[in-house]
């Protein structure tokens, strides 16, 4: 696990990709914020080496996202997906970690995925594959590399996958009220891998939330300008 910091001053601005991220997409939430964004590799993404066999759980990803977020001094912090509910497991262990939380595309909260969705993403038939990290994507989309990007990642990931089957960042929403952050929850409709409900259950589990629902399965290619203003009106 490493990370790498841009621009300067504060507010610090930690950000925790979701699994499979290429590098191109775990910059997205960092761009146009003020202060500085440190923006998170994973272990099996990038040029990080693969994770030991058993890491892939939400506690083991809280310390890791703990040991950067007390080395930079980020008192901001946004998760994508795999990293918001990361993020979710640090504020349920220290509810006043961060001043500023977002957690965007939430995948599950207090219960593990539907495992029809999972068994999607394992498939080792290339074309399949593909044809899933598509299948979200506007139709006209320039996709340029990102389609082929995805699926290698995702194959490379595939024992993450697996061992993220049950996983899920709480056990029960009372572990969320006591958090003093400030919480803004970003949900997208239609995206049976970030379902819309949970989103819903994630803001209303939190005592100072606030919901944004982007009415498309892939808000950040759609919705990215409108995303951009709304985490830099909420994280300066």
């Amino acid at each position: 696990m490493s990370w790498a910091a841009y621009g300067k001053g504060t507010p610090v601005t930690l950000i925790v990709p979701g699994l499979a991220a290429t590098p191109g997409e775990a910059r997205i939430p960092a761009s146009g914020l003020t202060g500085t964004r440190v923006v998170m590799t994973l272990p099996g993404h990038g040029d990080e080496p693969d994770a030991p066999p058993g890491y892939w759980r939400y506690s083991t990803l809280a310390k890791d996202v703990v040991r950067a977020a007390d080395a930079v001094k980020a008192r901001n912090a946004i998760g994508v997906s795999l990293g918001a509910g990361a993020l979710t497991r640090v504020v349920a262990d220290d509810p006043d970690r961060f001043d500023k939380l977002v957690l965007m595309l939430p995948a599950v909260l207090d219960s593990p995925r539907p495992r029809v969705e999972l068994k999607r993403l394992t498939t080792e038939d290339p074309a399949k594959l593909r044809a899933l990290v598509a299948e979200p994507l506007p139709a006209g989309h320039a996709l340029g590399s990102y389609v082929e990007e995805r699926a290698a990642a995702l194959t490379r990931l595939r024992p993450a996958i697996l061992e993220l089957e049950d996983e899920h960042p709480i056990d029960s929403l009372a572990e969320l009220g006591s958090v003093s952050s400030e919480v803004l929850v970003i949900g997208a409709v239609g995206d049976p891998l970030h379902p819309e409900d949970v989103a819903h259950a994630t803001a209303k589990a939190f005592p100072h939330a606030r919901l944004e629902i982007f009415p498309s399965p892939a808000p950040l290619i759609t919705h990215r300008a409108q995303i951009r203003a709304l985490l830099q009106e909420f994280t300066r």
